[in-house]
């Protein structure tokens, strides 16, 4: 596997997650203190397209890795989770490394 797929992975996780818990603190903003009801929509539908694209990245990484289908679902339905997405990505990188193909290592041999 290169490491441009779990790379691509580990970036989408990351930036799902923060735009999650924004999401969240917008959510709190518009329901708790009856502010920022355009932010939350630009925010939501941000964080819509990113997770999106975040489920396209797993799913590769997931196939590419040969997952068995309840961990890939784990894995994919992390992104809905505030949070959740940081741990699991640190799991799946911890994983995933051993499976990654050093290019020097190969052009070496």
């Amino acid at each position: 596997m290169k490491r441009s797929v779990l790379t691509r992975y580990r970036v989408m996780a990351y930036v799902t997650a923060v735009m999650l818990l924004i999401l969240c603190a917008c959510m709190v903003a518009k329901y708790g203190f009856d502010v920022g009801a355009d932010l939350t929509f630009a925010v939501s539908q941000a964080h819509g397209v990113l997770f999106m694209i975040y489920l396209v990245f797993a799913f590769d990484l997931g196939s590419k890795a040969k997952w068995p289908f309840g961990k890939l679902l784990w894995v994919l339905v992390s992104g809905t989770i505030p949070t959740a997405a940081f741990f699991v990505e640190r799991k799946v990188r911890a994983e995933v490394e051993p499976l990654v193909a050093d290019p020097l290592a190969t052009a070496k041999a």
